[in-house]
């Protein structure tokens, strides 16, 4: 994703995630309405004011009609730790690169983001989506943390060190969503790192 001086997205790539999030505003509404197997896509494409061509673009098919923006944020993540400064103690740098990723008002509260976490985890068919999502965001993170640590990027210490961050964030997104927001998502992060004591 290019990026401007500042570290804001490009305009291209605010519109794109801006009609990502009209696409899986309207796909979560109707999952949460009609259920996942009675929806269509041309029902989601419908309600959310594109064309079926538009959506293809966007999504192969309707289980990935939520996985770009949820997995949007680990993705900004992982770019973000690479910018960090290889000397910083990793659970500060993860946790700095955390708060960039979410920053912004669709993780300031409860709201539309919340209830998409919580559909996305309610929707076996989409919850695969978000964990193979998540997987190939691993082996993104395995050279980052490689060049952090030292260690190879084949050794197993790199490999678990990558599953175990990209779980702890996603655990954390699912209990911010799960308590409706109630706590500042940086903060939930805060206290899911500081459980894996990564500097012991």
């Amino acid at each position: 994703m290019s990026t401007v001086s500042t570290g804001r997205p490009s305009l291209t790539a605010r519109r794109r995630e801006a009609t990502w999030y009209e696409i899986a505003e309207a796909a979560a509404d109707l999952f949460s309405e009609r259920g996942f197997e009675a929806t269509t896509v041309d029902d989601i494409a419908r309600a959310a004011g594109i064309s079926l061509r538009t959506f293809y673009r966007y999504c192969p098919t309707k289980e990935d009609a939520l996985t770009p923006v949820l997995t949007a944020g680990v993705s900004t993540l992982v770019e973000e730790l690479a910018l960090r400064p290889v000397a910083e103690p990793l659970t500060e740098a993860v946790q700095a690169a955390f708060t960039t990723a979410t920053a912004g008002t669709r993780y300031e509260g409860p709201g539309q983001t919340a209830r998409l976490i919580q559909v996305m985890g309610g929707v076996p068919e989409i919850r695969l989506r978000w964990l193979a999502a998540a997987r190939a965001m691993q082996d993104r993170l395995v050279p980052v943390l490689a060049v952090r640590t030292g260690r190879p990027e084949s050794s197993l210490e790199t490999r678990v060190l990558a599953a175990v961050l990209i779980d702890a964030v996603t655990v954390a997104l699912e209990h911010w969503a799960s308590e409706g927001g109630r706590e500042p998502l940086p903060a939930v992060s805060a206290r899911a790192l500081a459980l894996l004591r990564l500097e012991e």
